[in-house]
This record gives structure tokens, sequence and C-alpha cells, in this order.
């Protein structure tokens, strides 16, 4: 027998999360203790839980009523952002895994983790959004999709662009991939789908793990050297703060393209404004900014090469409800390969 410990909250309800563990891929019945974590809240009351969470960590708010006592004997634990701490952790002495149906981990008190060697598994639940949108913002700001729009409903019938010389169908691009992690092979399979010429470049890549997608990698250098469109996917990170730098954006071509849809700290604001205004590369697109939202007078509102959108590209309705079970596949795959690409901790 199984016991899985499942931790509901006002987004991800415990009965999702015990539907989803029914489909873990165990030799053993399965036997599921329920648990909610301020499950009661309306949305905005349990943003600021939330918040709370993301600023301070696993510690800076109450666990679960009720659930050291189930801890000690339970072999899985999921939750969606519920606090993972470190009581929980040193109470638990047969925990095999810990997962969580989020990308950020900042719920859970990975020191402790590691301390008992506990894995911790998560899952990006947007990813697929990211990168239908990744892919949106190419065709976007190549095409002049939304600069048209904005244009038709000034009242103007524009034909004319600042990119003019450089377009071309996306087929004839070659895309450059800044990371090619979970999102950055959504985006690359994508990509593969509509017979694009892709290069990426991140150092921790296993280029027998790519399941024959069509990638070549190179460097850093000549990730930027090469590539008509960058499309940024990696982690924000204090060694990849402000990674794209001037000297990375000197080397890219005057008819290329910045797309952004990871974090904006990876791009040195004040460099990418420069080579922007004086037009030494065709345009950006941009769903995330170093400001949120933008200041009125914030100086990208004032380029006509520069797509921007308010941080949605992961915002579909289908993400959260959807993400208990994108979490059982990831686990699923850890429990027959004893590893996973979206292992946290204890690689």
């Amino acid at each position: 027998m199984k016991k899985v410990i499942v931790i509901g909250d006002a987004l991800v309800s415990s009965e999702t999360l015990e539907r989803a563990v029914h489909q873990l891929n165990v030799n053993e019945p399965i036997e599921v203790k329920r648990f909610e974590w301020y499950s009661n809240l309306e949305k905005e009351q349990f943003q600021e839980k939330i918040f709370q969470i993301e600023a301070g960590g696993s510690e800076a708010v109450k666990i679960s009523e009720g659930i050291i006592g189930e801890l000690e004997t339970a072999n899985y634990l999921l939750v969606h952002i519920a606090p993972v701490s470190k009581k929980m952790i040193e109470t638990a002495q047969k925990l095999e895994f810990i997962g969580t149906c989020r990308g950020g981990t900042e719920h859970i008190h990975l020191e402790a983790c590691n301390r008992k060697e506990i894995p911790v598994i998560h899952v990006i639940r947007n990813a697929e959004p990211v990168a239908d949108f990744t892919l949106g913002l190419m065709l976007a700001e190549t095409r002049n999709i939304a600069r048209s729009h904005y244009y038709i409903k000034q009242g103007q019938w524009v034909k004319g662009f600042a990119n003019d010389p450089y377009k071309k169908a996306l087929s004839q691009h070659t895309v450059g991939l800044l990371g090619l992690g979970y999102i950055g092979k959504l985006v690359l399979k994508r990509l593969n789908g509509l017979g694009v010429n892709v290069i990426a470049y991140d150092p921790y890549v296993d280029i027998e793990k790519l399941d024959n997608l069509n990638v070549k990698l190179v460097e850093l250098n000549e990730l930027f050297r090469q590539s008509d469109i960058l499309s940024i996917h990696a982690r924000l990170t204090n060694g990849t703060a402000n990674l794209v730098n001037k000297h990375l954006l000197r080397l890219m071509k005057p008819g290329s393209y910045i797309i952004n849809t990871a974090r904006a700290g990876l791009i040195d604001r004040k460099d990418l404004l420069e080579v922007l205004k004086e037009g030494a590369i065709a345009g950006a697109a941009l769903d995330v900014s170093w400001t949120e939202p933008l200041e009125d007078n914030d100086d990208f509102l004032s380029l006509d090469n520069v797509t921007l959108t308010s941080h949605i590209a992961g915002d579909t309705v289908d993400a959260i409800p959807r993400s208990p079970y994108l979490l059982i596949d990831v686990l699923n795959d850890y429990l027959k390969n004893n590893t996973s690409d979206m292992l946290v901790n204890m690689k």
C-alpha cells in the first residue's frame, strides 16, 4: 500500500489532486489522505498567501492543520503551492518524493529535502501556453501584426514598417533558443513542425536526450551572431541576470529580433533600449518587463520596433486545472526511469 498525501488550495482542489493521483503507475494499492490549505479563500485573498510564500518561503505561513501526524508514514506528498516546511520534512520517515504542480519551489524547504535525500519534482504548468505565445510573438513582431492592428484602430492604413527590408517567411529565418529546458524544447518542437532552422545554446542539455528533435547546439556568441530571431528560455538566477548585454546584442545582425517570454532580468534593459533606438537590430517582442505595469513614460513605449504584452504568455483557463495531470505524467516518468528533467534537487 502506498500512502499519498495531497494538499489542495483555493486554486487546485484536493479532489482534483486525488483524481490525478489514481493515474500514478504503481503496482500497489493507493491510499489517499486529503488536506486543505486556505481552500475557502477567494482568489484575491488567496493571492495574498501566495505573495507571503514567494517573499518568505516555506516557513512564512502556517502549514495545513493535522498534516504532521499523517506525514510520518506517507510515501508520496503532492501539493500545489501549500507550504512544505522544515518540520514537515523532518517528520516524514518514508517519503519517497514530493511533487508540486507549479514551476516555482519557494514553498518547499529544499534544504531539508536535500538533507533527507527526498527528491522534489515540479512541472511548469503553463509551458504549453508559453510555447504557443512565443511562436505568436515571433510572427507578431516580424510581420507587424499587432502594429498594423494598432494603426488601423487609430484610423491609419499603414503599409510600410521599420523592418520592411528584413521581412520574410518564418521558415526562412534561423531561430536561436537561449535555453533548452522544458519550455525551450516545446518551442523547438513547434519550430521543427514548421520547418524552421533552429540553433540553441544550453550548457546543461544532453543532445542525446532531445528525442530526435532537430537542433544544432552552438556557443553563446555564435547563437547571437547566427540567429535571425533570438528567443529566450533561460531561468533568472544570480548567474544569468543581465546575461543578454551590450556585448551579445552587438553581435546580432541588423535584421534580427529578440523575443522574451522568460524573465526581464535576463536582459540588460539599458543595453536593449540602446540597440533598439539605434536600429542596430530590427525589433523585439517582450511579454515581460523590468517594471510591471509599465510606467506612463517608459522609453519602450515610444519605440516603433517593439511589440509589448502584459505578462500574459502563460495565462490560459486550462493551465492550472490541468497542472495535477501534467505532474502525474512527470511523476510516472520519474517512477519508470528513476530520474526526470523536472527533478529540482539531487541531480
